[in-house]
């Protein structure tokens, strides 16, 4: 990629980086979600490839939970769009 050198070209191309890079962070926890769902629509027929020897130990192994858990983690740039930053 090549910059103006009268320096607007490199500030257009700084704002729609910040502008993809928040539209991907937006994207996360949304992904995650529908992967939770997919993944409980699915059901318990099919055992999780990693998670299937510990199936009765603890309530948060599979994937459901995961991508629940990571689905929250990824929720901060949601939260601050609606808090309006």
């Amino acid at each position: 990629m090549t910059i103006a050198r009268d320096g607007t070209g490199g500030r257009r191309m700084v704002a729609a980086a910040r502008l993809a890079t928040d539209w991907l962070g937006l994207a996360a926890a949304p992904v995650f979600a529908a992967m939770a769902l997919i993944a409980w629509a699915q059901g318990h027929g099919m055992p999780d490839m990693l998670c299937s020897s510990a199936h009765e130990g603890s309530p948060l192994t599979g994937m459901i939970p995961m991508y629940v858990l990571m689905s929250a983690f990824h929720s901060r740039p949601w939260l601050n769009l609606l808090a309006g930053r």
